[in-house]
């Protein structure tokens, strides 16, 4: 790979340049370019930015916006065009995440409807650095953007978290780093011209806004993503038992004060992490989810052994939402402490979208294609 430092126009830390990171990519991009992925231009070795010598801001230009994580770029697959995401991986930091990955969409589990595990479409093994490779996945969008409208739309988020994390256990793995951050959706029904992957509100092109539609008119799928905590146990392994190891959630009560020192099941682990999301994400902002309070309340009790396993979680969880009425899915999440005023308004706005929905026949609960 080129030396970064000779003969490129872009200079680290100058407005709008290359950053120290950026110059993996920029190395490896014929090498990627082989292997059938191609990197946006500003990661090309001949990139001169399109800014110089104009008017322009940096951050006016497609080119201008450089990576959100140094070790994540967006590229597209040469085959199809289709955006794709790349992670750079050490095999020797996340040594399980390889297989682990490959495992859960293997031809004998990627058929099945319940598994929300972000797909691995290839396995690139770095040429210059020997312990490090590329995963290329489908590029995702964050879960709560654009953010949640109405109660059937949680439902069906929460639903697909459910039995996605059903799936893992059933396998045997715990995935032990949910959080809202992990959780993605496949943008492609929303957004079926896509968008730029560092402006997602702008046209792949960068030519104008994105169009997009919501939820409940294009149902999308929720995927699981990074499993670089993640373990996979052979039954003989039962009751499996691990060191805490400190995923973005910091809050599990069995990892406070001496917990560090305690090996524990990482199951009831998980079981806390999907409901301490749920409670972040929903139940401590809006007010019209209390058919939710005892169940999240038992997935986050202090004692791990008195939270409820997954299969219990997925029926409660249906018996609760089953009762619920069209009209009450079709209703909009209430902010907390919303002022007389602004609740007026946003309802009005509701009313008339949901008559939309309610002319097309749209589900209240948005259930996307198996």
């Amino acid at each position: 790979m080129a030396n970064h430092s000779e003969g490129s126009p872009n200079l680290p830390h100058t407005e709008g340049g290359l950053t120290d990171a950026e110059y993996y990519w920029r190395d490896h991009q014929p090498w990627l370019q082989e292997c059938g992925y191609m990197l946006r231009p500003r990661y090309r070795p001949d990139w001169v930015p399109s800014w110089l010598g104009t008017k322009k801001l940096f951050s006016q230009c497609e080119d201008g916006y450089g990576l959100i994580h140094p070790y994540v770029n967006d590229a597209t697959r040469i085959s199809d065009g289709a955006l794709v995401l790349l992670k750079q991986v050490s095999v020797i930091v996340h040594p399980h995440e390889v297989s682990i990955g490959r495992y859960l969409c293997s031809d004998e589990l990627r058929s099945d409807p319940d598994n929300h595990c972000v797909p691995l479409h290839d396995v690139l093994k770095d040429p210059s650095e020997e312990n490090t490779v590329i995963l290329v996945m489908p590029l995702l969008r964050k879960c709560d953007d654009p953010e949640f409208d109405t109660i059937g739309e949680v439902v069906d988020f929460i639903r697909q978290l459910v039995n996605g994390l059903k799936f893992m256990h059933a396998h045997h793995v715990a995935h032990r780093d949910i959080m809202l951050s992990n959780v993605m959706f496949d943008p492609k029904p929303m957004y079926p011209d896509m968008y730029h992957p560092r402006r997602r509100e702008r046209k792949r092109d960068f030519t104008g806004k994105a169009k997009h539609y919501s939820r409940t008119e294009s149902p999308v799928k929720y995927y699981y993503v990074d499993f670089g905590l993640s373990r996979k146990y052979e039954s003989e392994d039962y009751p499996p038992r691990e060191l805490p190891i400190l995923g973005g959630d910091k809050s599990v009560p069995e990892f406070q004060g001496n917990g560090y020192d305690k090996a524990v099941d990482p199951f009831p682990t998980d079981i806390y992490y999907l409901g301490n999301l749920i409670r972040m994400a929903f139940i401590r902002h809006y007010e019209n989810l209390s058919f939710l309070h005892p169940l999240i309340a038992d997935m986050v009790q202090n004692e791990p052994e008195k939270r409820p396993l997954i299969e219990e979680v997925a029926s409660r969880f249906m018996e609760a939402t089953s009762a619920l009425s069209p009209g009450v899915l079709r209703d909009r999440l209430r902010e907390r402490n919303e002022s007389t005023v602004v609740r007026f308004f946003r309802g009005l706005e509701h009313f008339y979208r949901t008559a939309k929905y309610v002319v097309k026949r749209l589900s209240p609960v948005p259930t996307p294609p198996a």
